[in-house]
Order: C-alpha cells, then structure tokens, then sequence
C-alpha cells in the first residue's frame, strides 16, 4: 500500500511505496506555512487507509472466493471492488454531520473517501481539493493496473504483497525468467507478483525434482529433503508442494491454496479446524511421552503451526523456499553425476601445471589454495549451467502443467 506522511518543515505532503528494491517517496502537494498539521496529518490517515482498503481487493479478489452469492464473501469483496467508482463523488461530496448524526458506508474504500473528503474541508485549500482527487484516482489506478498483470509504475509495490490469486499474465512472465535462469533471478522479486512467481516457481522445482529423480533413483517429492542431508535447507514446504503436485494439484492450485491458508491465519481466522485438531491429537500422544518437568511437552506443543507460511508474507515466503528447493535439486544432482571430460582434462592439465612448479620449487600455500578455490568455481559454474539446460528440457516437456 501506499502511505502518506506530513513534513512538518517544509510543508508537504509525500506518498511513499515500496518496490521490492527499496522504497520510493512523491511529493503530494506544497502547502502554505500556516496549514493546520493536525488536520493535514489527519488527511495523510485518510489516505493511507483508502490505499490499504483499496490494495486489499487485489489480494483479496473475488475470484478467489469459493461463492459469489449474494452475501457470500466473493460477493462482498465484488461489492467492495465497484466502490471505487465512487471514490471521487465521495471525495468531493463527503457525507457529513447531521442532526447528531451521521452516514457510515459499510465499504472500507467508500468510508476512507468520505474520511478524506472531511479532512479537506477542514483544511479548507480548495485547490488541494483538486490535488487529492488526482492523487486517490492515480491510486486506485494502481490497484486496477496490478489486476491486469501491469507492475509498472506505482503498481510496482504488488511485488510486496501476498495475493490469493495470482494473474495469468504475471505467471508467465515469472515463467520466463525462470526460463533464463532456473534458479530465480533477481527480477523474480522485483518485476512480478509474489503468488504468481511462486506459481511458475513450483511449476520448475517440479521439473528440477524430476530431473534428478532419474539420476538419483529418489522419489521426486523426496529429493529436497534428500537435499538438506548436504546443506541445511528449509526443505519442509518445498516439499509438501511436491508431494501436492504428485497427488494431482496443479502448481496453480497448490500455491494459492498454501498462501490463502496463511493469509486467513494472519487475518486471525483459523481455516482449518478439521486438520489443526489432528495436530493436537498428535501432539498430546507425543506430550504423553514426557514427564511434567522435563519441559519437553512445553516444546511439543509450542512447536504447532497453523501454516508452514511466515503468515506476515506467505507468498514471498513461499517463493524463497521453492527457489531454494531448486537450488537443493542442484546440490543432489551434483552429487550424482560425474564432471564431464572437458573438466577432467582440465583438472589433468592443472595437475600437470603444478607438477612442472613443484620441480622448480613448493607451490606456496595461499597460491595452491586459490587455485583451489578457482577449480571448485569453475566446477561450480559448470554444474550449475549443466543442471540448468537439464531442467529447461523437463520443464518445457510438462510446459502444459503450469497453470
């Protein structure tokens, strides 16, 4: 989301937005040196709470809701949607005191609106007025831009945010910087919507998986954690999407069915009751296990999760742990394969090289060590290019399973 805060020095008002490589800041508007700052603050609240509300229908789409009935939650959240036709009347015209009273939308981004409407007043600038109406309108403009897979421009901070549904237009893109490195550029996190990176990245883990299954002999779902035997790994989630995909889920489905699961745990709302009383179950066998002071049913039952998500950013979460899936797809299938004979007769000309030195004179260690150090680079580089070409050849194969 946007947020809009006041200088207290200068007068002005400023938007700030992330953007996955840092945070960028606009000035709003310049206001006169004798504004009220309590009333210009007031309007920056305003405006931080509309862009949350408004940023909430793109990660809370209704078509990512299971009805769309009238009353229904996909219902609301398309009710919610069409209130931002309403935005600039509100704006504008706000509702305000009447007789003691006064009307409440039941919309967050209609109620923001009105909010923002009334601090204008207060403030009492009328070309401000005008200011803001183009700003709130630049805003949702955003939001409505990300809905269409464009993250250019303010748009661009979707890239922060965990999104129950992802665009097929954003899958694709993620799709093919995958395709140009399979162990996810840095792109992956700047350019494109986390749930749909996280998509295509399931999608290239499953092809990863698959290609060292037929080098290894291990099952698919079972190489990432074969993977953490050789490097520490958080191996658990990569995993479970890999056995999800072997059970028929297809990698669109599996991810925003993961990242919904903790976006309703961080909402406060437990969404599965059924398999959190499995948890407990299992738990308080283990507990029984334990004596009351030797602590160790304390740490059973602090251990249960709701969701293997970080629920404060589960899809980007989600993201990191397939890309390091990859990488541990990698890590076992250069256990597995052999160098090929371009590096075994470079290895035999290094050996040769310092042969010749040796009888001259003793290599001096930091020398020997570098070498070392260049010939595990240069292996390194190979394997991981290898691997790569490898993986590319699966994945295009299955190309069809993406979505």
């Amino acid at each position: 989301m946007t947020r809009y805060c006041v200088d207290p020095v200068r007068h002005e008002l400023i938007a700030v937005w992330g953007t996955g490589q840092g945070e960028l800041a606009a000035r709003v508007a310049a206001l006169p040196a004798g504004t009220d700052l309590a009333a210009l603050s007031r309007l920056a609240a305003a405006l931080t709470q509309l862009s949350t509300a408004a940023w909430r229908t793109y990660t809370h789409p209704a078509s990512a809701a299971d009805s769309l009935d009238v009353d229904s939650e996909g219902w609301h959240r398309e009710q919610e949607r069409r209130a931002f036709e309403e935005v600039p009347q509100a704006v504008e015209a706000p509702n305000l005191p009447h007789g003691g009273t006064m009307t409440v939308s039941y919309s967050p981004v209609l109620e923001n609106a009105h909010r923002i409407g009334r601090a204008l007043l207060a403030l009492e600038l009328p070309e401000l007025t005008d200011t803001i109406r183009d700003e709130t309108a630049a805003e949702l403009a955003a939001v409505e831009s990300a809905e269409l897979g464009d993250l250019t421009g303010r748009a661009q901070q979707a890239v922060l945010l965990s999104r129950e549904g992802a665009s097929p237009v954003q899958v694709a893109a993620a799709d093919r910087l995958l395709e140009e490195d399979p162990f996810g550029p840095s792109a992956l996190y700047s350019e494109v919507d986390p749930t749909a990176a996280a998509v295509a990245a399931a999608h290239w883990l499953r092809a990863a998986a698959e290609a060292v299954s037929e080098a290894s002999g291990y099952e698919a779902s079972e190489v990432v954690r074969e993977a953490d035997t050789i490097e520490a790994l958080p191996h658990e989630t990569p995993t479970l999407v890999l056995e999800l995909l072997d059970a028929g889920f297809s990698p669109y489905d599996a991810v925003t069915g993961l990242v919904r699961h903790a976006m309703k745990v961080a909402d406060g709302v437990l969404p599965d009751p059924a398999t959190f009383r499995e948890q407990l179950d299992e738990a308080e066998e283990m507990v029984a296990q334990y004596s009351d002071d030797d602590g160790g049913s304390e740490a059973v039952l602090s251990g249960i999760r709701l969701t293997p998500l970080d629920p404060r950013r589960p899809a980007r979460d989600l993201l990191e742990d397939l890309l390091l899936g990859i990488h541990g797809c990698w890590l076992v299938h250069d256990e597995y394969t052999e160098s090929d004979e371009d590096d075994e007769d470079e290895g035999e000309d290094d050996a040769e090289d310092a042969d010749a030195e040796n009888t001259e004179g003793e290599q001096p260690d930091d020398a020997a060590d570098q070498e070392q150090e260049e010939a595990a680079e240069r292996h390194q580089h190979h394997s991981r290019a290898q691997f790569a070409a490898l993986v590319r050849t699966v994945a295009a194969r299955n190309h069809e399973r993406l979505i």
